[in-house]
């Protein structure tokens, strides 16, 4: 199965941040980009993994999703 690199933020972290105050249950660095490897099919499967992985509604942007090299 193939791997896919994510490139991953949380907005909710780095609103936080701004004002001056932490998040509840995330650490700081959720502020910054991250890059998790996930195994998917395909590109819409990795999409789809990573939107199940980090929602939305819990303040993650998912900046991107593309084969890992």
């Amino acid at each position: 199965m193939p791997t896919f690199e994510i490139a991953v933020y949380n907005q909710t972290v780095r609103q936080r941040l701004k004002e001056g105050l932490r998040h509840r249950d995330l650490k700081d660095d959720w502020a910054d980009m991250h890059y998790v490897e996930i195994k998917a099919d395909n590109l819409e499967q990795a999409w789809e993994r990573a939107r199940a992985r980090f929602p939305a509604d819990q303040g993650y942007v998912i900046d991107s999703v593309h084969p890992a090299h």
